[in-house]
């Protein structure tokens, strides 16, 4: 094998993936979970390793309940590994945060009364003769820029020693630049770093003063441990100091997700975040870095702060991310944005969710207020897949003798039953929207609409990251990049044309085992 030096020079600190390395356990949204590590000469990426999600009966759960948070960190991170040459270790890849980074088109609501419009489209699986696929897209309300509320911004920023490469904090202090350039007067801004200790590195100061916070970030340099559960707590006493009821009020973190001084554990890091987010104050997680990159810790983050968690590997994700969807990530049309379906058994024998692993709740959990969910923010889409089996088809598991199987006089025109959760920005008290899914099914997948099409090749090539037991071997990258090219649509951006490239990078790449 290379040495260790020139092995490092060559996939930029790729990680290798080490099973076991670590038996610490944490509690990690919807379940317990170990953390996947990685190691590379002292270096460590750590993911939370949640099991893909199974078939269920629907004889026995018809029910499917979970969040609908919007991050799209494993999208840019898989990206980077692939542009390294190597595939992602499977616990990276969260399928439906690759879904979720593209835009679909969706109709959009009429008004703000109603925030969010479903579309739905069932079409043959591309990957089985006998199932089918569901694909749900929920549009939110896109906040026209008169009505967006003005910004109470505090950027908590790692200045630490690990943050010193240029894809750390030199990449970290030019995405905020981009953002900075979006503040009116109305707007305001504070700054807080930490490394061995936090501190105040701007008041608040009014975002027209373009130049004053520019220097201030410019004065950013890296040295020193990480100090981040101090640095929270500062940047949300600021946040709380300055606090405008008819502001948005966020807390938007700038790190590796290294914390190792002060509190590193997520589990009490939740349990900060979870207090202070009862004040009404946001806060987003944008990761930086590769070697120790810490994504467990950041997606606890975003997850337990009504927030999103990103990660910036280039300039042109600082782009899409601060200055292109900077309206989806900043403003909030809901939160404790919660999905129920329920699957008509008349029509469906076997269900799977693809992707949501880390984001599943409790069917008892979609009516408790108290709950904790996911935050929309303004014209953000949400997409999710279901594979199902319908009555009538081979299913995965032999009928019981005994049991009773489900009833079958159901409405035969309806699939399964949509319905969404969710709070106005800073509520207390959810609102519910309703709709039938219809059970008319397209035939195959080149009769289905771009959205459904693209959206089905994005999350088979996410399968096949994560070495899905249920997609056949017949659907592989080559019938991915054929499908997603044909579904490629304008492309204003070349985001889709870029995600044909990494299916084809895929087939060359090699195991980080390598």
């Amino acid at each position: 094998m290379k040495d260790i030096s020139a092995y490092l020079a060559g996939v930029s600190m790729v990680a290798l993936l080490v099973l076991g390395a670590c038996s610490k356990a944490h509690h990690y949204a919807a379940g317990s979970t170990a953390f996947a590590v990685q190691l590379v000469a002292g270096y460590t990426e750590e993911y939370p390793d949640a099991p893909q999600n199974g078939v269920k009966l629907v004889a026995q759960e018809p029910v499917s309940t979970f969040s609908i948070d919007v991050d799209t960190a494993s999208y840019a991170n898989t990206r980077r590994f692939l542009k390294d040459g190597h595939l992602p270790p499977r616990a990276a890849v969260r399928i439906e945060e690759l879904v979720n980074y593209f835009d679909y088109g969706y109709a959009r609501p009429a008004s703000a009364e109603t925030p969010f419009r479903a579309t739905t489209a069932l079409v043959a699986s591309p990957w089985s003769k006998e199932r089918q696929i569901l694909h749900i897209g929920l549009q939110g309300y896109d906040l026209p820029r008169g009505e967006q509320p003005p910004l109470n911004l505090v950027f908590l920023v790692d200045t630490s020693g690990s943050m010193a490469s240029e894809d750390r904090l030199p990449l970290a202090k030019k995405s905020l630049n981009l953002l900075v350039d979006q503040l009116d007067k109305d707007d305001h801004v504070s700054i807080v770093a930490y490394a061995g200790s936090a501190g105040e590195v701007l008041p608040p100061t009014n975002g027209g003063e373009k130049v004053k916070i520019r220097r201030a970030l410019d004065a950013l340099t890296a040295r020193g441990s990480t100090a981040g559960g101090e640095g929270l707590a500062l940047a949300y006493r600021l946040a709380q100091e300055n606090f405008d009821k008819v502001a948005v009020n966020r807390v938007i973190l700038l790190t590796d997700g290294d914390f190792n001084v002060g509190i590193d554990d997520p589990e009490k890091l939740k349990d900060f975040i979870a207090e202070k987010r009862k004040s009404g104050i946001y806060l987003s997680a944008y990761g930086f870095g590769r070697g120790n990159y810490n994504d467990v810790m950041m997606q606890a983050l975003a997850q337990t702060g009504n927030g999103t968690a990103a990660y910036i590997d280039t300039m042109q994700e600082a782009r899409k991310l601060l200055r292109d969807d900077l309206a989806g990530s900043l403003f909030p049309i809901a939160d404790d944005v919660k999905i129920q379906i329920e699957f008509n058994p008349a029509r469906v024998a076997e269900y799977r969710l693809i992707g949501y692993e880390t984001r599943l709740l409790a069917r008892e959990d979609f009516n408790n207020d108290k709950v904790d969910a996911g935050e929309i923010g303004s014209g953000v889409s949400v997409t999710a897949l279901y594979e199902i089996t319908p009555v009538g088809a081979k299913t995965s598991s032999d009928p019981l003798r005994y049991q009773d199987q489900g009833a079958t006089t159901r409405e035969s025109g309806e699939l399964a039953f949509l319905k969404v959760r969710y709070k106005e920005p800073g509520g207390t008290t959810s609102k519910l929207i309703e709709q039938a899914i219809s059970s008319d099914a397209l035939a195959t997948v080149d009769a289905a609409p771009e959205a459904t099409r693209w959206a089905i090749a994005v999350a088979g090539f996410g399968e096949r990251l994560r070495g899905s037991p249920w997609v056949a071997d017949s659907f592989g990258l080559d019938e991915i990049v054929a499908l997603a090219q044909k579904a490629r649509g304008e492309d204003e951006f070349g985001l889709r044309a870029e995600f044909v490239q990494l299916v084809r990078a895929a087939k060359e790449a090699k195991s980080i085992n390598e």
